[in-house]
């Protein structure tokens, strides 16, 4: 068909409202969802519904890796030879990642890319009165043609958003321009005085003769009040999409959009054929707001100065994969709003479209990016479809008030940085074609979007700067993690104030950060990698208040909101990304309660940080800090109805060092304007003595607590031997890198215990329990720390990956009996299995418990031990 602007002629305005409220739609938008056949084979068949992922039980098994490849859909579909006139298309809202479309065994369009919406006419495929077969084949295999190539998430696949059945007239809003609405909007001469918007629509006539319509464009407030009309008469010429620009005469004093007030027009637009019929209609927010960016004073909304806090996102959700319900998906934008944040990185992909129109109804600014991740190919196909992929990107989501930001590549040389295979003229190569995808997406989108802000998110290297593509966004994103994967968390700090030395027309935005952390993991002493939520907080806080402190940068946005599927993952949970805000299944982690209480001033509020505080166990007269959540200024901390300290708040947040009794334990925290109330039960021990207890767990090789559900106990953590207690006389804790702290990370196979079994002392001959005399079941657990070289850049950068021969041989005695002979875990468990040896022992003559693991060959290593009294 041909593409042609055509003459627009004015006619006066008439709008007949009652009229056209009684007029029915010609078109009509039909999810189909529910009785699809889905076989991974083409021979057995199960029925299952839209959205629909064969990955969301293999991606979190024990078996590495997932299963990528064809997945095979079909369903039946009834057309009306009523529909005999009318246009028909089918509409992919999201397929990871290659479909094939066929209609009754005859293909009808192929589409490449798992994140963006496409459709395919299928009219001339259709049989009328009778039920016609749609068969779709999804491929989610690897392929160097396809971003992402390579990613730090599950690259889940199958049909995982809605499919729909559109019905048009043969006039409508076409559909054809790269699957958006039909329609753009854009703004002009935004101020507070006043503000216009331009429409751009593409017109469809898909008949054989010319056809004349009406085009209604009818502008409301948010109380549904008439604030501009107008109406033009168009003639479509046949067989053609035609292009209309109009005007809206601007909008005095209108009210801007932002954050704090997102106040929505509502803009209506409404085609009918020359009699009045309604042939289509559709509908889009209207946000009046303008953007800049200043290298020395950040992003500015409406004229004024803002920064930008808050998250990125990832689609993915516990027990669904990415084929999640909208509505649970709406919840996730709550939060974040509920949270007190401004703004979300849609990461590293166009997320569903519903979700932006939340964003712009709650009042969150978007950057919102296609996943060109990690690494490119340099090949013309995967070119072309990065290209594709933006046309399709902007097209899709343009229309948003809240889309500030359009992005298109994320750490584009982190394959780069840690390649030792290939050559330097290769490693060149490479970085050329990086550059040369990189300006052509840049230009595209600056040519696409004008009225947006370009970027895109380097990670920790110089290839950056010395390539130039750095040069290239107007906002420049640093993903940064000091104090978790580099050097210390104070190190950000330099790092920016480095770069904006050197760079000082760039305008830097902190794009990601963040530690892993697992709400079972708690401790005193916090430390980097050991995936404490007391460190999440530490990282957190201090980051904050470097960011800040230092008004050219843009803002920050953490990685992540929420913990989400990465298979190849051995965190404390394996395949799972830990650095969430909130967990997997959305419940917030403390960290979440600290943002709100810096971000979200709307009301007092106090947050007492015990929620995961299960299992405490302190010995002696041991005290444990609390800290406190608040956006108010000074509070008083009270326990067990005993006023214990005030306290002042500054960074949200203040720690109150409390001595707990032992039992249930009251704390209270009073502001001027507001209260908090929270109950702990705890497990104080004068002495090992087992007459209030008869099960003690300790963390062998660890400085944190370690609440297992599995063992039904908190382990506490380890220590020197203290006379009258427990500990070790010798060894070390096993460490993989010099500085972090978790030991092995790896999945334990066999168990969801990951903390108890991942850290470990090494070369530890005797460790001593001095626990009364009597009879006790005593369980031991152990893994093999040895690894093979792993492909995991994410976390384990500092590994030699050498392979090594296993030489680890060793007796176990309880005293002096003997319960393993030549314990050889690398023999008997070739993988990484956490292994208990349980055995029961009489302790007499006050002898205590000595474990001791005698060596053969190489060094000893153990992870806990569990005790527990029979008598």
């Amino acid at each position: 068909m041909k593409h042609s602007k055509i003459h627009i002629i004015n006619k006066n305005i008439i709008l007949l409202l009652c009229f056209l409220f009684v007029l029915v739609s010609f078109s009509q938008h039909k999810t189909i969802h529910s009785g699809w056949q889905f076989s991974e084979n083409k021979i057995s068949w199960e029925t299952i519904n839209i959205p629909h992922t064969w990955n969301k039980d293999d991606a979190f098994d024990d078996t590495r890796g997932y299963r990528r490849g064809m997945g095979y859909y079909k369903k039946q579909v009834f057309i009306s030879s009523e529909e005999k006139d009318k246009i028909h298309y089918l509409k992919f809202n999201g397929v990871n990642q290659e479909a094939t479309v066929y209609i009754n065994g005859k293909q009808v369009g192929n589409h490449k890319g798992g994140y963006t919406a496409f459709n395919f006419e299928v009219t001339p495929y259709l049989i009328y009165d009778e039920y016609n077969l749609i068969d779709v084949m999804v491929d989610n295999s690897h392929n160097i043609d396809i971003p992402p190539l390579d990613a730090d998430f599950t690259f889940y696949g199958g049909i995982y958003r809605d499919v729909e059945l559109i019905t048009l007239p043969k006039q409508h809003f076409s559909l054809d321009d790269f699957a958006s609405d039909g329609f753009y909007v854009d703004y002009y001469e935004v101020s507070d005085e006043k503000a216009g918007i331009e429409i751009t629509s593409i017109l469809k006539n898909a008949s054989k003769s010319n056809s004349n319509v009406k085009l209604h464009l009818i502008l409301y407030d948010d109380k549904g009040k008439l604030i501009k009309e107008r109406t033009e008469i168009l003639m479509l010429p046949l067989e053609a999409a035609n292009e209309v620009k109009i005007k809206l005469s601007e909008v005095y004093n209108p009210k801007l959009w932002s954050p704090d007030n997102p106040y929505l027009y509502k803009l209506q637009l409404i085609l009918q054929d020359e009699k009045g019929n309604l042939l289509d209609s559709k509908s889009s927010n209207i946000g009046f707001r303008w953007v800049s960016i200043d290298s020395e004073n950040g992003f500015f909304l409406n004229g004024k100065p803002i920064k930008l806090i808050g998250v990125n996102r990832h689609q993915d959700y516990q027990g669904y994969g990415n084929a999640v319900p909208l509505e649970i998906q709406k919840k996730d934008i709550e939060l974040i709003k509920n949270m007190g944040a401004n703004v979300i990185r849609f990461a590293h992909y166009p997320h569903r479209r519903e979700l932006y129109d939340l964003c712009d109804k709650l009042g969150i600014l978007v950057w919102t990016e296609i996943p060109v991740v990690n690494k490119v190919t340099n090949s013309k196909a995967f070119f072309d479809v990065c290209i594709n992929m933006q046309n399709e990107h902007i097209k899709q989501y343009y229309n948003y008030p809240s889309v500030v930001m359009f992005g298109y590549m994320n750490e584009i040389f982190l394959r780069l940085a840690f390649d030792n295979k290939s050559s330097d003229e290769e490693k060149n190569q490479l970085k050329t074609t990086s550059l040369k995808l990189a300006r052509q997406l840049e230009d595209l989108t600056r040519q696409l979007a004008p009225n947006h802000i370009t970027v895109m998110a380097c990670h920790l290297n110089e290839v950056y700067n010395e390539t130039g593509i750095a040069d290239l966004p107007m906002l420049l994103g640093w993903n940064l993690y000091f104090g978790w994967y580099d050097k210390e968390i104070q190190d950000l700090g330099i790092f920016l104030d480095n770069q904006h030395k050197r760079y000082p027309n760039r305008s830097l935005l902190l794009s990601e950060y963040g530690p892993g952390a697992d709400v079972r993991i708690f401790t005193k002493t916090p430390k980097k990698f050991d995936f404490s939520t007391d460190y999440q907080a530490k990282l957190h806080q201090s980051y904050y208040k470097q960011i800040t402190d230092r008004p050219f940068m843009t803002g920050m946005t953490a990685w992540n909101f929420a913990d989400f599927g990465s298979e190849f993952r051995g965190d404390a949970i394996p395949h799972v990304n830990q650095k969430g805000l909130v967990q997997y299944d959305r419940r917030p982690k403390e960290i979440y309660y600290w943002y709100k209480s810096v971000l979200d001033d709307d009301k007092p509020f106090i947050h007492i940080a015990t929620d995961y505080l299960s299992g405490l166990t302190l010995l002696e007269n041991e005290s444990y800090p609390i800290q406190v959540f608040s956006n108010q200024e000074q509070a008083s901390v009270f326990l067990n109805d005993e006023k214990v300290q005030d306290v002042n708040i500054e960074n949200g947040f203040a720690i109150a060092e409390l001595h707990f009794f032992d039992g249930v334990n009251h704390i209270k925290i009073i502001s001027e304007n507001t209260s908090e109330e929270k109950k702990v039960e705890v497990k104080r021990i004068s002495n090992l003595d087992f007459k209030d207890f008869n099960r003690f767990g300790i963390n062998i090789g660890s400085h944190f607590y370690f609440s297992d559900v599995n063992h039904q106990i908190t382990f506490i953590p380890d220590q020197p031997y203290k006379k009258g207690w427990f500990g070790y006389l010798d060894g070390k804790p096993f460490r993989m890198t010099k500085d972090k702290n978790q030991g092995i990370p790896h999945n334990i196979k066999n168990s969801t215990s990951e903390p108890l079994f991942q850290t470990m002392l090494e070369g530890c001959s005797t460790y001593k329990i001095d626990v009364p005399d009597g009879n006790y079941k005593v369980d031991l657990f152990f893994v093999e720390p040895q690894i093979k070289p792993t492909e995991n850049i994410y976390n384990l950068s500092e590994i030699d990956n050498t392979s090594t021969k296993i030489q680890r041989i060793f007796d176990v005695f309880f005293n002096e009996q003997l319960v393993e002979k030549q314990f050889n875990l690398a023999s008997a468990y070739p993988e990484k299995y956490g292994v208990s040896l349980t055995s029961t022992i009489q302790i007499s003559n006050n002898n205590g418990l000595t474990i001791s693991l005698k060596d053969f060959k190489g060094e000893p290593v153990i992870s806990g031990v569990l005790i527990e009294k029979l008598d």
